[in-house]
């Protein structure tokens, strides 16, 4: 079945407001836009429920119900159990409480494996471990594709390597990484797994039990949410690390890892991403069963959708004279974030876009080491286009338009 467009986008208010009229938005991997379920919910919490939760009083109660509720759907949907699913400030500070976890747990000498596709957030921390005695490990990039080769990583396992951190997919490469065989690889040598899932859970949600990784990370204002992370530690590597949060929090397992106090309003909005989720599934025909398989309908409905639209943006920009696209021109093996290396300054580019109607972005998105690592001269950085499921046929249209006179 073809996703519904326009039942996908009456979905988002953000297409109704006359103040974004006539601009096609292409800039989607920085954040999306916030669907209408989350909003509701966020409206409703600060209207009604903006207290203390879980005191005996009936707003206290709702405000901590719709908490437990966005935490118990979401991990549902994942394929996960509810405690196993943590929320936090953001990816990054996600994995910055992690990489201190592991920074104790670990003995000096024992190794982590890192790679220079990352956006720095599942990189620089890990790294900085390397001032603890830790060793870091390279899993290195394709200078000319940006391709990471699990054949590359066998050449890194070994006895002392206790965990493997790598992308779902990169935010400048776009290539779709084997999560499964990577993490069948990392297990066998006995490492856990760190999946950077924020470039690819834009694109639908994953069944993460049935994937394998250990940690699953992404943001949740990338996937149609409010500004939270969401970081899923299956139970046995969760219990099995230090504690990070307050001591008297220590026994249960969605607080261990979010020392900051949670941002309760956040939190029950990300409920709205399941409503959305459902609404979706429903109005398609999906299954009526559980939450992944219904997850996976849509994820798939999503996915489709995308792969029509970005072949042919990759086959116009693929043989272009003075345009290097990076990652896979196949759309069946990358997401819809599209990386362009240009002539001349990628923010100028981007400028020019915004004349047309376009809004697009220039740099390096905090992806420094696989643009050098492939070659990109940093002070021109590259042009970004990336969107998402909620992106029409008339906005592609409008992209190749405004391309054909930028570039």
């Amino acid at each position: 079945m073809d996703l519904d467009i326009d039942f996908v986008r009456a979905q988002f208010p953000a297409f109704g407001e006359a103040a974004l009229q006539g601009q096609a938005f292409f800039e989607n991997a920085g954040g999306s836009y916030t669907c209408k379920p989350v909003i509701d919910r966020l409206t409703r919490y600060y209207l009604q429920r903006k207290v203390q939760p879980y005191a005996p009083y009936s707003a206290s109660q709702l405000a901590g119900q719709e908490m437990d509720e966005a935490r118990a759907r979401m991990a549902a949907i994942l394929g996960v159990e509810p405690d196993e699913l943590s929320f936090g400030p953001s990816t990054s500070q996600n994995t910055y409480v992690l990489a201190q976890a592991f920074g104790e747990w670990m003995k000096p000498g024992e190794a982590i494996v890192v790679t220079n596709q990352d956006h720095e957030a599942n990189s620089g921390s890990w790294r900085r471990l390397a001032d603890r005695g830790i060793e870091i490990r390279e899993w290195r990039i394709d200078r000319d594709s940006g391709h990471l080769d699990p054949g590359d990583l066998e050449n890194l396992l070994d006895d002392k390597v206790r965990l493997v951190c790598f992308p779902h997919c990169s935010n400048v490469v776009g290539e779709i990484n084997p999560v499964t065989e990577i993490t069948a690889m990392a297990h066998a040598a006995g490492a856990f797994v760190c999946v950077d899932g924020v470039s690819y859970a834009p694109h639908g949600f994953c069944d993460i039990g049935q994937l394998g990784p250990d940690i699953y990370l992404f943001s949740a204002y990338k996937t149609y949410g409010p500004h939270q992370g969401l970081m899923v530690i299956r139970r046995s590597l969760g219990q099995m690390l230090p504690n990070q949060g307050h001591y008297f929090n220590a026994d249960t397992l969605y607080k261990r890892f979010t020392p900051a106090g949670p941002d309760h309003a956040q939190i029950a909005a990300c409920a709205g991403m399941a409503d959305y989720v459902d609404a979706l599934c429903d109005h398609h025909g999906g299954p009526k069963g559980g939450a992944v398989e219904r997850g996976t309908f849509v994820h798939d409905l999503m996915r489709a959708h995308e792969v029509t639209l970005l072949q042919p943006l990759l086959d116009a920009l693929k043989d272009r004279n003075a345009v290097r696209l990076l990652g896979p021109s196949d759309a069946d093996v990358r997401a819809p974030t599209v990386a362009l290396m240009l002539n001349r300054d990628a923010g100028q580019a981007a400028a020019e876009l915004a004349d047309h109607g376009i809004m697009a972005g220039g740099g390096d998105f905090y992806a420094v080491r696989p643009l050098q690592a492939m070659g990109v001269d940093m002070d021109r950085g590259v042009l970004r286009l990336s969107f998402t499921h909620y992106t029409s046929q008339a906005e592609m249209d409008k992209l190749l338009t405004a391309l054909d006179r930028v570039l």
